[in-house]
């Protein structure tokens, strides 16, 4: 591989781990035990990324402020249910080998709360790989471009040289806000036309594709 970035960032749910269906679920199964208007898949996978009260506005717009701390007990009663389950896409664990074989610093830039990720790095053995992480409770939430102009600060490389890799619209969005590059994996939580009209380096349909890709072009 040649060194055309000096940091890849991932997003977690829909990037690294099979997750997206599920967090909709949840969010469903929050918005039903409190007898709120029940969002649509659709809805309720689009907010996946943000920050909680940016996602729970958008999917649940009825929720006051009042109920967000007993909206999201039920949202964890309901996760912590089937975190378990959750399982890494194909290809992720090797493509991750390689891209540390070669020295290229990697990190995670998600929604998830540091709490949360902090699991999902324990439940897949992950965590190693990766010499830094900014979460939605610790910094500004996507698409805030905060999050990747910590991380670049931090590990000393030109955000220039900073490559966001993500399912979401909301990825994209803050890698062209922080002047950093972007790929769109079309296998999450957001359709392809979506991430397509946000102008990404490239447009992968796998980890297979991505790994290709990098390749060719990282």
């Amino acid at each position: 591989m040649s060194r055309r970035f000096d940091l890849i960032v991932f997003d977690w749910d829909g990037t690294i781990v099979d997750s997206t269906a599920m967090i909709a679920l949840c969010i469903q199964k929050a918005a039903a035990d409190l007898s709120l208007t029940v969002p649509t898949l659709e809805q309720a996978s689009h907010v996946i990324g943000l920050g909680l009260h940016d996602a729970l506005a958008r999917a649940v717009p009825e929720l006051t402020a009042a109920r967000i701390e007993e909206f999201s007990a039920r949202y964890r009663h309901h996760w912590f249910a089937c975190e378990p389950e959750i399982v890494l896409f194909e290809g992720v664990r090797e493509f991750l080998v390689d891209l540390s074989g070669q020295g290229v610093p990697l990190a995670v830039a998600t929604g998830k709360s540091r709490r949360g990720l902090a699991r999902a790095f324990e439940s897949t053995g992950l965590g190693a790989f990766f010499q830094s992480s900014r979460c939605a409770d610790e910094t500004h939430p996507k698409p805030h471009p905060a999050m990747l102009l910590e991380l670049a600060e931090e590990i000393a490389v030109p955000v220039g040289r900073t490559v966001m890799i993500g399912d979401t619209t909301h990825d994209l969005e803050m890698a062209a806000a922080a002047g950093a590059a972007a790929i769109g994996v079309t296998y999450g939580a957001h359709p392809r036309h979506q991430l397509a009209a946000r102008a990404p380096l490239a447009l992968v349909g796998n980890v297979a594709e991505l790994r290709d890709w990098f390749d060719g072009n990282g």
